[in-house]
């Protein structure tokens, strides 16, 4: 060795330097022994119980049936009373009490009225001069052209609470899109993990070959160029693992923004956090599953359920918009009596009797009818682009769910073709290995080939993440979601 060092002291120099070095440049810890996994069920557990946009599209259905609770307004019983009084030179011109309470009925849009009425004074008008008890009356008001089959509050209200489904479409469009953004984020957080965790794995190896390489060299067995290059390949790979550290952590970043806690606060993803092993043996879902699917999103996609939802609201809105082109035709009918009380004694012929009556009738007819056939027909077109809407929206989800089902099938071949090729790549590696140490072959060709194996299992890892969004894609394109459960 001292003679070997004799003829070659710049190897000697160059080793110790590199040695040297290595240790301040090439500190490669592993990913972590202490690493907790953090599984894709643990986190659908934090988002649906924690996310603010998840809360935030449950307001959507207590929002609509806001709406309902508006729209049973029109339905509620009103109470209204006047009086008014004129007194000048000791002489009562007027002293006039109106009461009335109108109860709307869901029947023929008819109002119910109970009523009590007492107008006395000198000046007071005789056709609404009472005795001096007053008048009590009990009367309808029913539509018998206009408004009978259905009215203005009647269509609103159906209105609303066909609304309330389009709300809960929304509100379980909304939360898919939010479950399949946090499924793309959670599996490329899992591609940077084991990314750089292969890359951490190639720097370990790369240094224990530089360190052998250096005490064969140091013997003179190796010569000292191959302790530089394999110098050189740890450097190249410990490059590569500080870009991949920066991807990790912007991964996980990311994926920290759909962490919350009970109380509303952001939380992070542990830097300890790792993802579990997945299996490479990865088999595309069953045909059933295909036919299962396609058939949920032909009844149960949000996006057909908001359409089908807007169809029933524009046929209750065509309904009314006919009942509009009939003529104005309101009756109203009141029995009146002298009763003020339940216990009072009063005359049969002051008391309530079809003798006793106020009768009304009402009726208005547009000429012309512009408006409501207008506004008809405006509906009409309306229900046209929406049965044309729900053609080229029903057929774009059943593509896009076969397309996305395609997908995984070639994810599937290709994954299986890659771990066939790690596999034939180990076997060239491990021959290189065992003709380098016979001294039949060079360190750039092991360093190529475990290069090589290298790429291909990050590229693995890059399948089967991408497998992973896509399942997560088919699903979502059903218009669902794959609930994971746990092992």
């Amino acid at each position: 060795m001292k003679k070997y060092f004799r003829r070659f002291p710049a190897a000697a120099i160059i080793i110790v330097l590199l040695l040297t070095t290595i240790k301040s440049i090439a500190q490669t810890t592993p990913v972590t022994d202490t690493a907790r996994v953090f599984a894709l069920e643990d986190l659908q557990l934090l988002v649906f119980r924690y996310h603010p946009i998840v809360k935030q599209a449950a307001l959507l259905s207590e929002s609509a049936r806001a709406n309902v609770l508006q729209s049973l307004g029109y339905f509620d019983p009103a109470l209204k009373a006047g009086f008014g009084r004129k007194l000048f030179g000791d002489t009562e011109y007027y002293n006039n009490w109106n009461s009335e309470l109108k109860v709307p009925l869901w029947l023929a849009g008819a109002d119910l009225k109970v009523g009590y009425d007492r107008s006395v004074g000198t000046y007071t008008n005789p056709q609404t001069r009472t005795a001096h008890e007053g008048l009590s009356g009990v009367g309808l008001s029913i539509p018998l052209g206009q408004g009978l089959i259905i009215d203005a509050r009647r269509s609103t209200l159906r209105q609303s609470k066909i609304m309330v489904q389009y709300a809960e479409a929304e509100q379980l469009k909304q939360i898919n899109s939010v479950w399949y953004a946090v499924v793309k984020d959670y599996w490329n957080w899992y591609y940077a993990y084991r990314q750089f965790a292969l890359l951490t794995e190639g720097v370990e190896l790369a240094e224990r070959r530089f360190k052998a390489l250096s005490r064969q060299t140091t013997i003179g067995d190796k010569p000292a160029i191959d302790s530089v290059e394999a110098y050189i390949t740890v450097q190249e790979r410990i490059i590569q693992k500080e870009k991949t550290k920066i991807e990790l952590q912007n991964a996980r970043l990311v994926l920290s923004n759909h962490l919350w806690s009970g109380q509303g606060n952001p939380l992070e993803l542990p830097a300890n956090a790792a993802p579990p092993q997945i299996d490479e043996n990865i088999t595309r879902p069953s045909q059933s599953v295909l036919d299962t699917l396609v058939a949920q999103a032909s009844g149960q996609h949000p996006e057909l359920l908001k359409l089908r939802s807007k169809g029933g609201q524009l046929a209750i809105e065509r309904s009314y918009r006919q009942e509009m082109l009939k003529p104005k035709l309101n009756v109203s009918g009141t029995l009146i009596s002298n009763r003020t009380s339940f216990r009072g004694n009063v005359p049969d012929y002051y008391d309530f009797n079809w003798s006793n009556y106020k009768l009304g009738i009402e009726f208005a007819f547009p000429l012309f009818l512009r408006a409501e056939r207008g506004k008809l027909r405006e509906v009409k077109i309306k229900q046209r682009e929406l049965d044309y809407d729900l053609q080229q929206t029903g057929r774009e989800i059943r593509t896009n769910v076969l397309a996305s089902y395609n997908n995984l099938s070639a994810y599937s071949a290709q994954l299986n073709v890659q771990v066939q090729s790690i596999s034939n790549q180990q076997t060239l590696l491990k021959g290189e290995t065992q003709k380098f140490d016979l001294g039949e072959s060079t360190l750039f060709l092991i360093n190529s080939r475990e290069s090589k194996l290298i790429d291909m299992k990050i590229k693995r890892e890059s399948m089967i993440s991408d497998y992973q969004k896509s399942l997560a894609e088919l699903y979502y394109k059903a218009g669902t979601r794959q609930f994971i459960t746990q092992n």
